[in-house]
């Protein structure tokens, strides 16, 4: 490995040891790099791969909330800022409780990445709190809310930072953090979130979209082998916003999603999660607050496997999309064991590196990074954007019509990347690559800060 890249790795190991999600996704990331590094020795003069794994800023606030009994509660708020050079930075804001400052950073530095490879202006960021919002009422939910937004508000804006939601923010507390927002600046600035409702400047499919696009990326892999998605079944984690729009989007395509997770287990449903009433139940369980995919299992007479994972089920495709490090080596080995070809990560680094590594190397199988997967989210969320900044209003159509073609896009630029430095078909490193490169374009142009 070139030296330059190494000495960054292993600083980042030194320095980062106690946030291993964060020293993952570096090693990942940069690992597919060398050919790039090799060819641009001026990165190395200005220090640039120093620059891009430091956060431009990050900060921690706290928050202080009341809950329904008169009880006062304090967690921690997180905002990583973590590279704007290609436009004002871009995350969502996860609340779970485990939370901590190395989720935070390794969610924003994949950000960077996925923001870039989506062609359009936005920059990398990320925040959250270890709070998490199970079995707390609406109006508990309500008043952390507003606490968190009035220890943010000061530090975002439609041109500074704009979040969005992720795991445990949904369109509810997009609802209340933009409240409390405008209650606090005066203003409407609707493009200071995404992800918001429709009613008051939401785009249109935001919610499925993560889902749609991975699906849409699926496609161009499929294309390539000379297959079609129809007959298709894939087998998916979780039962949230995304595994819900992979089921749609799958189930309008022909294909069908064979098991769901939770954190109390999987259910396989041979039938597919395809019927109205099936796919309509996923929004359900979800606004429960239960968290348990069991239920899905009691209402449709699904299998039920209570505290295991769904990676030994026998599957055309799998698509990891629940959360981080969910598939370790043992269960890529049971997923190549099946014969699995198609590996396509949709969660977050939904796979340990040994594991990936692992599935990398099985002859025929083919493996898509997760950054480019699931960029459909967040293009969506630009395109919200842009919507606000316009004050106008696309239909379901134009914004599922643009977001196919981004996510074509996407495919290509990684194909040709990896193609461009002689790495043949290899999708990780190509989506590396091209994410790469136009950041580090960005950087080099603006100086050294």
């Amino acid at each position: 490995m070139d030296t330059y890249l190494a000495s960054v790795i292993e600083n980042v190991r030194k320095k980062h040891s106690h946030e291993p999600e964060f020293v993952q996704t570096v090693e990942e990331v940069l690992s597919s790099l060398e050919p790039v590094i090799a060819r641009h020795p001026e990165y190395e003069r200005v220090d640039l791969l120093n620059r891009l794994v430091e956060p431009e800023r990050m900060f921690t606030f706290r928050v202080t909330w009341e809950d329904d009994r008169g009880r006062w509660h304090t967690n921690t708020g997180y905002r990583c800022q973590f590279n704007g050079a290609l436009g004002p930075y871009k995350g969502g804001i996860r609340f779970q409780a485990n939370v901590y400052p190395g989720i935070i950073k390794f969610l924003g530095f994949e950000q960077i990445f996925k923001n870039s490879l989506t062609g359009l202006p936005i920059g990398g960021g990320k925040g959250g709190a270890d709070f998490d919002p199970a079995g707390k009422s609406e109006a508990e939910i309500m008043r952390f809310c507003q606490s968190f937004m009035q220890a943010l508000y000061r530090y975002i804006g439609p041109d500074i930072d704009v979040p969005a939601g992720d795991m445990g923010v949904g369109g509810r507390e997009i609802g209340y953090l933009f409240g409390e927002y405008r209650r606090l600046k005066g203003v409407f600035e609707n493009g200071v979130l995404t992800g918001k409702g429709f009613s008051y400047g939401g785009s249109r499919i935001r919610p499925e979209a993560t889902g749609f696009g991975s699906v849409y990326y699926l496609q161009n892999v499929l294309a390539h082998e000379g297959e079609d998605i129809a007959g298709k079944t894939i087998a998916c984690a979780g039962f949230g916003n995304v595994t819900w729009g992979i089921c749609r989007k799958a189930t309008e395509l022909g294909a069908k999603v064979v098991t769901l997770s939770g954190p109390d287990g999987y259910v396989y449903d041979p039938d597919g999660v395809v019927t109205d009433e099936k796919i309509a139940y996923l929004v359900e369980m979800r606004a429960s607050g239960r968290n348990r995919v069991q239920d899905y299992a009691d209402r449709f007479g699904a299998a039920f496997f209570p505290g295991e994972k769904p990676w030994g089920v026998k599957a055309d495709v799998v698509m990891p999309s629940a959360m981080q490090n969910d598939v370790h080596l043992d269960s890529a080995r049971r997923i190549a064991a099946n014969g699995v070809k198609y590996y396509i990560e949709v969660a977050n680094m939904p796979t340990t590196n040994d594991a990936l590594k692992f599935l990398m190397e099985q002859p025929g199988m083919i493996v898509a990074p997760s950054k480019a997967v699931n960029a459909g989210g967040v293009a969506t969320s630009a395109l919200e954007m842009a919507q606000n900044s316009e004050r106008l209003v696309w239909t379901a159509e134009e914004v599922d019509a643009q977001l196919h073609r981004i996510m074509d896009t996407i495919y290509q630029m990684s194909v040709d990347a990896a193609e461009e430095y002689g790495l043949g078909y290899d999708l990780v490193a190509g989506a590396n690559i091209a994410g790469f490169r136009r950041v580090a374009e960005a950087m080099m142009e603006q100086g050294v800060f």
